[in-house]
């Protein structure tokens, strides 16, 4: 638990890259995505499936680089096309690659690329770039609030089959926490939209504990208990920001969408 709570306290300078913004941010989530793509790749591995990183690697240069330049819908589902493509492509060689190969390639450039790159798109968005800390509130708020509710008073199994120590109570504890965080931060930086920051709150923390559950069944099916070690207390890349690979595109579209 000491070890937990202290990793979480020195990725606290973390939030600095979000208050920049702007290209730093960009970078950032580029990173982000390589990195976690190369975890999850390797959990793969680890199971006997062999997805190519190149590709994926590629497809992520690609899409930030889409991004830059200032290419619009077009150019974003060109990129999709090609992605999937290329993993199509992957599976030519037959006597070393196997559907599941190409399978997974695209997985991970969808799953972990292309989800997180929408931290990007939010911090880009016109007149709600601010909206981007819901990302990181809804996220890291309804994962340190459903721990430390669930070591509280958790009772009830939410999902024994995938995570044991989850419980009901501590699911409920991080929607909470969710919820509150981002009607602090509505009341006290975005007052205007105030009701969709409790929204977001509310969906974001049910977001949030889908893609921490996500990613629990895919290490359980991949034999692994981390996706790396990067962040002591926390695993990898991937393990930390799980949660935001799910909330960024569900609030993203949330403002596209509800908001105009």
């Amino acid at each position: 638990m000491k070890t937990r709570i202290l990793s979480g306290l020195l990725m606290a300078p973390l939030l600095i890259i979000v208050y920049l913004g702007g290209k730093t941010l960009l970078f950032a989530c580029l990173v982000m995505g390589v990195l976690g793509c190369r975890e999850f790749f390797g959990g793969y591995r680890s199971m006997g499936v062999f997805p190519s990183s190149l590709t994926a690697y590629f497809a992520a240069a690609a899409l930030y680089g889409v991004n830059l330049s200032g290419g619009g819908l077009e150019w974003y589902m060109a990129w999709l096309c090609a992605s999937v493509f290329a993993c199509l492509l992957y599976m030519f060689n037959v006597s070393a690659r196997k559907p599941e190969d190409g399978a997974a390639t695209l997985m991970g450039i969808m799953y972990v690329i292309l989800f997180s790159f929408h931290v990007t798109l939010i911090e880009q968005t016109e007149g709600r770039s601010a909206l981007v800390w819901l990302v990181f509130l809804t996220a890291f708020g309804t994962d340190i609030m459903a721990y430390f509710t669930g070591r509280a008073i958790g009772r009830h199994k939410l999902c024994p089959g995938i995570s044991p120590k989850k419980t009901v109570e501590g699911a409920v504890g991080g929607l909470i926490g969710s919820v509150a965080l981002c009607g602090a931060f509505g009341h006290f930086f975005a007052g205007d939209v105030l009701v969709h920051c409790l929204v977001i709150g509310a969906a974001g923390g049910v977001c949030s504990q889908l893609g921490d559950l996500t990613a629990s069944v895919f290490k359980r099916r991949m034999g692994i208990k981390d996706y790396g070690s990067l962040i002591p207390g926390h695993g990898g890349i991937l393990d930390r920001f799980d949660s935001v690979l799910f909330t960024a595109p569900m609030i993203y579209y949330y403002i596209a969408l509800a908001m105009g």
